[in-house]
């Protein structure tokens, strides 16, 4: 089943690669959408996907790359569109 999910990631998640290596992460899994920072100094995220692979990547972006400290993450289901052709950073 396809779905989508928008992901807000708190801590210090700005200037440790977070974005690169959620990218990477998201191209691994074959999920699609986008990453970008946020005035706030969090990360903001739109993927969509295979559900095991949606959690997979939202599970991953509760640690992140090693540099990162991640406080919390905020996950909001949204209806699938297929709007997506590849994972970019923003």
């Amino acid at each position: 089943m396809k779905v989508r999910v928008q992901v807000t990631v708190h801590g210090r998640v700005q200037g440790v690669a977070y974005r690169y290596y959620t990218r990477l992460r998201a191209l691994e899994l074959g999920v699609n959408g986008w990453v970008r920072n946020v005035p706030d100094g969090s990360v903001e995220g739109l993927f969509e996907g295979d559900g095991p692979d949606i959690k997979t990547l939202v599970e991953w972006c509760s640690s992140g790359p090693p540099a990162a400290r991640v406080e919390h993450v905020d996950v909001r289901d949204g209806v699938y569109c297929g709007e997506f052709e590849d994972f970019r950073i923003t």
